[in-house]
Order: C-alpha cells, then structure tokens, then sequence
C-alpha cells in the first residue's frame, strides 16, 4: 500500500504545531462519537474508561502499540461536538493534543493538532499520527487497517525535512 504524508508544522509563540487533517462524509456529531466514544475509540486508538469531562483523568489504552499499555490522559477541554483538548506525560515526553472538527454540507473535517515544545522526535511522532488516524479511517468506512511499517521508516524524512526548513 502507498501511504503519503499529509503532516504540516506551523511554529507558535509556545514552540510548534504539527497538524494533520482527514475528510469524512459525515455529520460531526458521528464523527465526534468515533474520537469520544470508549467502543468506537477502541476500534482505531484504543478504549478508555473513568469519569470523562473537562479538567478529570481517564485511563487510555494504546491497542495498536507494544504490550498494550494504559496511560492515564487529562481532558483539557471537551466542547462537542467540536474541540477535543487533552494531554498525558509518559516516558516519551508530554503530549497536548487538540482534535477540532468542522462541518461544512454533510462533510466534517478534522483538524489533528500537536502542541509541541519542541521538534525533537518528530521524524517518529510524524508518521505514527498519520498511521493513527488512518487506522481511524478504515474503523469508519470499512476499509483495512493499514500496517504501520507502510508508515514508518518511509515517512520519517517527510517529516524531519519539516523540522529541517521555516514554517
């Protein structure tokens, strides 16, 4: 399969934005239950549990990585069914991820935002959101799930290229 990059960075005053965008023939409201919803989260990203709301902590699980785990996430902002802002810290690095979606005649359009400090590690972060949310494609209109090496190492240079040049 030939997977392309669609990632762009935009600097900020805080440090960078990396944002990435997909198209769904679809009210926002059903594709804001694909993003919210635990059994339809867990079909591209993976299910979570606890008491959702602005300013409370769920337990996030990361079907599609090694082991499985669970990271604890903090919902920053929840105004549906048009802004999801959430962060958690793990041995990675901090996370502060925005979802933001826009209809337009029966089309939605999410906008994938990440916060970053920094553009260390975007050659993997990069190709992973991209796997991602096109796993999250495939749970809504059937198709199969891609596989991440069709991402990764093969975006990386994309994406390091983008570190590597003005925004």
């Amino acid at each position: 399969m030939n997977r392309f990059p669609t990632g762009r960075l935009f600097r900020t005053e805080s440090g960078s934005d990396l944002v990435l965008t997909r198209t769904f023939r679809a009210p926002a409201e059903d594709v804001w239950a694909s993003i919210t919803e635990p059994e339809r989260t867990a079909r591209w990203f993976g299910p979570w549990e606890g008491q959702a709301g602005p300013g409370r902590t769920i337990k996030v699980q990361m079907l599609y990585e090694e082991q499985q785990p669970w990271y604890e996430m903090r919902i920053d902002a929840c105004e549906p069914p048009r802004r999801l802002e959430v962060s958690a810290v793990d041995e990675a690095g901090s996370w502060h991820l925005e979802l933001l979606l826009s209809e337009a005649d029966g089309t939605t359009e999410l906008r994938f935002v990440q916060h970053l400090a920094d553009e260390e590690g975007i050659g993997e972060i990069g190709p992973g959101w991209e796997y991602y949310l096109d796993l999250l494609v495939a749970s809504r209109d059937g198709s199969p799930k891609p596989d991440f090496d069709d991402y990764y190492p093969s975006m990386k240079p994309y994406f390091d290229q983008l570190r590597d040049t003005d925004a």
